[in-house]
């Protein structure tokens, strides 16, 4: 019997488009339109509330991209260890997600240091009614050290995560393709014969 994967796909593919999309768009829309507001105290707290609203769906996205990653590299097993090609792309998808997620997860605690920061200064019965900030990634003389610092990280990671979710998402088209039956053929064969794939490939030279 023939065995789809259609629901551990939908979770894999629509998980990491969010993912990536949610990045970009935060890092190209939320962080830079934050520049636009008025008050330099309002910043913070304006990027701040739309990046806690983002982060339930992002978790949801990244635990269905994970979870459904899981099931379809169990139900691969056997191209995995049986296809050549198949098991390097495998192994650098796993270090691309790897990364992905320890470079969302330092985000969000960078973030947290930033949002407490806003708190505290809004708190600050002398200080500023908020956090003096550039941009949602961009300190200003006036900005305290601790935020200013994590900031400056941001201002990098906001453009690390979506570039390794976006190579992830090209590996998956390549990953895609080793599916075709002759790539599936071709694959096996160099796997169990090796020396004669190799053979030909110096008689094409």
């Amino acid at each position: 019997m023939t065995q789809t994967n259609t629901l551990a796909r939908t979770l894999h593919d629509v998980g990491l488009a969010t993912w990536f999309g949610g990045a970009l768009m935060g890092a190209v829309g939320l962080n830079g339109a934050s520049s636009d507001v008025s008050d330099p105290t309002d910043r913070a707290r304006v990027a701040n509330s739309g990046w806690g609203r983002w982060t339930p769906v992002n978790a949801a996205a990244i635990g269905a991209h994970v979870l459904g990653g899981a099931k379809l590299t169990t139900a691969n097993k056997g191209r995995i260890a049986g296809q050549k090609g198949v098991g390097s792309a495998t192994a650098l998808k796993a270090g691309l997600t790897a990364a992905a997620l320890g470079a969302t997860a330092y985000s969000r605690v960078l973030g947290q240091k930033v949002m407490e920061a806003e708190a505290k200064e809004a708190q600050h019965p002398l200080g500023p009614d908020g956090l003096p900030v550039a941009d949602a990634t961009t300190a200003t003389a006036q900005t305290p050290d601790d935020a200013a610092n994590a900031q400056k990280q941001l201002k990098v990671l906001q453009w690390a995560i979506p570039a390794f979710t976006g190579a992830l998402l090209v590996l998956n088209a390549r990953m895609g393709e080793q599916q075709r039956p002759a790539e599936v053929t071709r694959g096996m064969a160099r796997r169990i014969f090796p020396d004669a794939s190799e053979r030909r490939k110096n008689r094409e030279k």
